[in-house]
């Protein structure tokens, strides 16, 4: 009997386009990929709720979802929703509690709410926001991997990174994370898979890693 291809999901990292995916390859015979999208959030709308929403575009059962920062986040509760095969998130957080201090100091001040995203409509700023200020010579290859930069998108993402109330780590959740990730720092993390010398932008330029590393992660 033919082994059952395995579905695989792929949610990227906040105002990213799921292109940041393109070089990860998994063996055809084996695994299908898909790619996931952000969609503009509805008023007021709950990550639960927006959670429930990408549901309606997984169209298989029982599906790794692998999500990347805030997609990291996102694939976390989507599991919440949906029966799953593996979920592994990259460059993320399993609790409200490994978030660095700067992001707990805007949920206290409520600061996160007058955050000046409308500037983050220029491609420059949002690429230095979403992939930190150490890609300055890079910033034309990143352009393209950020696509979603509509302000009120970017005001509901920034919330619900900070003030996400997750309290314990979700049973059997896969976490990778580079040690020297500058948007969630590694100091603040536990259980994770380390990648020496790996950044926030790891899926991009060290997806060599993930292709020969994901098939062992996910059996």
């Amino acid at each position: 009997m033919s082994q059952q291809v395995i579905p695989v999901y792929l949610m990227p990292g906040m105002a990213a386009n799921p292109t940041i995916f393109e070089h990860i390859k998994l063996p055809e015979d084996q695994y299908q990929i898909h790619w996931l999208e952000w969609k503009i959030p509805e008023k007021n709308e709950s990550i639960s709720s927006y959670a429930k929403r990408i549901c309606q575009d997984i169209k298989h059962d029982n599906p790794v979802l692998i999500g990347v920062s805030f997609g990291g986040i996102l694939v976390q509760e989507i599991s919440k929703l949906i029966n799953t095969k593996k979920v592994i998130i990259v460059s993320s957080v399993k609790t409200k509690y490994e978030l660095p201090k700067r992001m707990k100091l805007l949920k206290a001040t409520k600061a996160y709410k007058i955050l000046p995203t409308q500037l983050l409509s220029n491609i420059d700023l949002l690429a230095k926001y979403a992939f930190g200020n150490t890609i300055t010579k890079r910033i034309e290859l990143y352009k393209k991997y950020l696509s979603v930069s509509d302000k009120y998108y970017l005001d509901w993402a920034i919330e619900q990174v900070v003030c996400w109330e997750q309290e314990q780590p979700i049973d059997g959740v896969v976490h990778i994370h580079g040690d020297n990730d500058l948007v969630f720092p590694f100091s603040n993390l536990s259980d994770c898979i380390t990648i020496k010398g790996g950044t926030h932008i790891m899926i991009i330029n060290r997806y060599r890693w993930f292709n020969q590393n994901l098939p062992k992660l996910i059996a």
